[in-house]
Parts: C-alpha cells; sequence; structure tokens
C-alpha cells in the first residue's frame, strides 16, 4: 500500500532510458508500479540483484536500467526465454532476413503438426494453428539462443494479445467467432493475423535490447536450488488471498510452456483437461498449508541479502507475519 504523495513522486521519476521494456500483457506483472519499486529502492547500497521470481522480467529490466548487474531467474522455461530475451542479451537483434526466415515455411523442413492435431477449437483457429506448428518449429532451428530468445518473446505476445482475457485458462476460442455484441475485447485486435502481430512484438523485443555494461545472467530454476549471490534479492512470490485462493500461473500460461517444451509437449498435457492444460507442478506458493515455511526457508537462504518482497495486504501470511 502506498499513499497519494508517494503515488505522485513516482509518477514524475523518470527510470533511466537505456532501454525501452516492450508492452506487456501477463497477469501479476508489476509492471504498472515498477516506478514505485524504484522510488523505494534507489537509495539502498547495492550493486548486484536477483529477481528471483522473474516473470516478465519488467523489474529486473528496471535494475538493468540502473546499472546494476541483474541474476533473473524463473521455474517457467517460458519466462526464462523472456528473460534471456530482454535481460541477459546485450546487443543481438532479429533482423528483417531472421523475421522473413521464421515467417516463411521452408520446402526442406518437415514440420511437424502437433498443435493443429491437438487444439482444434480450443484458442485458436485451424489457419493459425498450422502457423503456430511451423513458426515453432523454425524458431527451434535457430542456433543463436538470444536470436531464438527474441524470437519467442514476439511469439509469446502475439500468442498473448490473440485470446480473450490473455490467458490460456479455458477452452473459449467461441468468444473469437461469435457475432454478437461484447462487453470487453477487441474482435479486430483478435482477429489481425500472427504475422503482423510477430513483426510488431519483434520490433519492440530489438528496441527493448541494450547493455548496461554488466554481466546479467539468468537462470531456470527452482528459487529453493539458486546458488548466486547478491546485494539484494527481490521476491514475488504467487499470492495466496485471505480466502486461500492461490495464484498457479502455470495454469493461465501453460499453452506457452508447451512451445517452447514442443518436443514433450504431448507428454505433459493433462488429458483430463478440457483445454488440454500442462500437468500442474508443484508449487508450495499455492498451498495456505506450505506457504509460511516456504517463506521462512528463503528468507533464511537469503538473509545475507536486503531482500525486497512484494506481496498483497489481505494475503496468507498476513503482512505482519511476513
Amino acid at each position: 500500500m502506498y499513499s497519494n504523495l508517494a503515488q505522485e513522486l513516482f509518477n514524475n521519476l523518470p527510470i533511466c532510458n537505456r532501454g525501452n521494456f516492450p508492452s506487456t500483457r501477463y497477469q501479476g506483472s508489476k509492471n504498472k508500479i515498477v516506478k514505485w519499486i524504484d522510488y523505494w529502492t534507489k537509495d539502498l547500497k547495492f550493486n548486484s540483484v536477483i529477481d528471483a521470481f522473474g516473470g516478465t522480467g519488467c523489474v529486473g529490466y528496471m535494475f538493468k536500467n540502473r546499472r546494476k548487474q541483474v541474476f533473473y531467474n524463473d521455474i517457467l522455461k517460458f519466462n526464462y526465454y523472456i528473460g534471456l530475451a530482454l535481460i541477459e542479451n546485450s546487443s543481438t537483434l532479429l533482423d528483417v532476413n531472421d523475421i522473413d526466415s521464421i515467417l516463411t515455411k521452408h520446402k526442406n523442413i518437415d514440420y511437424p503438426d502437433f498443435v493443429t492435431r491437438n487444439f482444434q477449437d480450443i484458442y485458436f483457429t485451424n489457419d493459425e494453428n498450422k502457423w503456430l506448428d511451423f513458426v515453432i518449429t523454425n524458431i527451434k532451428l535457430i542456433d543463436n539462443k538470444y536470436k531464438q530468445a527474441l524470437a519467442y518473446y514476439a511469439l509469446f505476445q502475439s500468442c498473448i494479445i490473440k485470446r480473450p482475457y490473455n490467458l490460456f485458462h479455458r477452452k473459449n476460442l467461441y468468444i473469437r467467432n461469435a457475432d454478437v455484441k461484447r462487453s470487453f475485447g477487441n474482435k479486430t485486435t483478435w482477429d489481425a493475423s500472427f504475422d503482423f502481430y510477430f513483426k510488431k512484438f519483434a520490433r519492440e523485443g530489438n528496441k527493448a535490447v541494450f547493455s548496461n555494461a554488466c554481466n546479467n545472467v539468468v537462470s531456470n530454476s527452482d528459487v529453493f536450488d539458486l546458488k548466486v549471490k547478491a546485494d539484494l534479492v527481490y521476491i514475488d512470490t504467487p499470492y495466496i488471498s485471505s480466502k486461500g485462493t492461490g495464484v498457479n500461473y502455470i495454469d493461465f500460461y501453460h499453452f506457452l510452456e508447451g512451445i517452447v517444451l514442443y518436443d514433450q509437449w504431448e507428454n505433459l498435457i493433462d488429458e483430463k483437461s478440457q483445454h488440454k492444460k500442462i500437468k500442474n507442478m508443484k508449487n508450495v506458493w499455492c498451498r495456505a498449508k506450505d506457504i509460511q515455511n516456504a517463506f521462512d526457508i528463503i528468507f533464511e537462504k537469503f538473509k545475507d541479502s536486503i531482500i525486497v518482497l512484494s506481496y498483497r495486504d489481505d494475503g496468507i501470511p498476513t503482512i505482519d507475519n511476513l
């Protein structure tokens, strides 16, 4: 919680303009309050940061703009690629030839049809599913990890913007297709081509790339297994409301996780799920009975660092308990 005065102060506080963080539509993103986080951390004495639950990367990116060494981590593999593209990457861009090659169906490649076969009438149209199969395959074949990460970033954002609610939480392609008046969403936005959005978000990703003269490192790990040390640790766990309801982000973005695990995807699907979600990973941050012990462990783990924690005022555990 913050006061109106603090709100005014951070609204007028510019983030250093060394890079331009791209637009994002992820639930739980701290992009709207990243200036506020910057305001309350700017006078602390630190040179290195662990963004332990990196997510969209907006907080890690803010610290990168502040010329701190950033160690970005996220347990989800698709978020790892976002971190590679925006945090660790200091100079690599997607050029016109890269984008054209990604968006071209090459005669010498035998393209699979996994999305086409498994996700009919769930998230995207049949033609869009076919597009996804060949574009994912082209991205997998990119041998430069930063170009590949930027391509994945552009693909993730393209998928999200074409989804009602920007989520993959239910089978609801019918919302896009229904010829009815809507109180939300934009059919024109949903129906614009994947090619159009991929090029748009590839440009945004390129504009975000810059060097802060630090060796920034990205990892794909459970936070409890992290070996790295830093002066400051930023913690933004999934929240459990006072009613005991937790948020497991894999339920919202499993389709994006499947994209980067394309060759394994078939074995990861929960066949009991109508919308073909990935089987849930165990997540102590989403269980009220486990979360306080999880905080005990993480506070002990990083006790030699400055700890900055984002949490909700009606969460479990309470702010007082934390």
